[in-house]
């Protein structure tokens, strides 16, 4: 059943010439994607109002693509509404726990959904946020980690409660639009090379417009976090908007979506640029679905990985690792 409030960005993304699916047999997981209902919202940010089981495993089955499982990302989703505020995330976890049960009746399709969850917890807590943790990991044994923001001093209360998620075996996203973060990001990992620490969307903000300078520093910054041995990226994310930024891809300024070839060309020195800084062994290609949709396909961005993976010449193990393999090993999931 189709969704009033998704009309907007349903009919842009059907104006698109539909390409023919690369590689379709290739396993993929799909190491971050979101879920929620924006419904109750003045003015949602991004485009797709609702996105939960139905609208992503449509996604998946008519992009053709071989979507094995995936992970669900953060992104306060059903907080609860009562009960002490540091314990409300827990609702997130409960929720996406429910859609991996859906998902995993067969009914919505082969792909196993949010095989993987990682919500949120404030580890500013110190100790005291180990109490978050453990019913996160009770509401759902697909629970892996979490994201959240650092202080920049990185005082001893917040990596007291950080080096609770080297005691479980959890993992840390993180994500800032502001990349000049990242060194620091680095100090973090280095302090605590037992906890894998993810790096989200290639870094940050992604402008195919920015000049020389930005992109000298956003290199600099991105060379500081891939000497971590524990820190991995995800390949993905540049394809969005941010705040009231657009890039020239989103909905509100093209009448019709990009091509993967015209991504390519666009987007390609990005890519290539942290795939070589961290080494396809610590990369995985990522969909932030349904965000990088205001701008591209899920059947598009997956063809855009594919082609940037083939243009670079990438093994068949180098492959394996970024569309798969390495997604499984940061969230303890089932290789395909």
């Amino acid at each position: 059943m189709s969704i009033v409030e998704n009309a907007d960005i349903e009919n842009w993304i059907a104006k698109e010439t539909p390409e023919e699916v690369l590689e379709p047999d290739l396993p993929i997981i799909d190491p971050h994607h979101h879920l929620w209902d924006h419904r109750d919202r003045e003015d949602p940010h991004f485009r797709q109002v609702v996105y939960l089981c139905e609208e992503i495993s449509r996604d998946i089955a008519d992009s053709g693509h071989n979507i094995s499982q995936t992970v669900f990302a953060q992104c306060g989703a059903f907080y609860r509404a009562d009960g002490p505020e540091e314990m409300r995330c827990i609702g997130e976890t409960e929720f996406v726990h429910g859609i991996a049960a859906m998902s995993r009746s067969g009914l919505y399709g082969p792909a196993r959904l949010c095989t993987g969850i990682f919500s949120t917890a404030d580890l500013r807590l110190g100790a005291e946020v180990e109490p978050v943790l453990t019913a996160h990991l009770q509401a759902s044994p697909n629970f892996r980690g979490i994201r959240s923001p650092f202080p920049a001093d990185l005082n001893d209360t917040f990596l007291a409660g950080f080096a609770l998620l080297e005691k479980y075996d959890l993992s840390y996203d993180n994500w800032s639009p502001d990349f000049t973060r990242l060194p620091r990001l680095a100090d973090l990992a280095n302090q605590c090379p037992g906890v894998t620490v993810i790096v989200n969307h290639l870094g940050g903000k992604i402008d195919p417009n920015a000049d020389d300078e930005e992109i000298s520093a956003w290199k600099g910054a991105i060379d500081s976090v891939a000497a971590c041995p524990n820190a991995v990226m995800k390949v993905g994310g540049a394809q969005m908007r941010i705040f009231d930024w657009e890039p020239p891809f989103h909905m509100h300024q093209t009448d019709v979506p990009w091509s993967s070839d015209r991504f390519l060309e666009t987007l390609l020195p990005h890519y290539q640029y942290v795939m070589e800084a961290f080494g396809p062994e610590r990369c995985m290609f990522e969909s932030n679905f349904p965000v990088d949709k205001d701008c591209i396909s899920y059947r598009t961005l997956w063809n855009l990985f594919k082609k940037i993976a083939n243009h670079l010449g990438l093994s068949e193990s180098e492959k394996t690792a970024m569309f798969s393999g390495t997604a499984a090993r940061a969230y303890r999931l089932q290789a395909p």
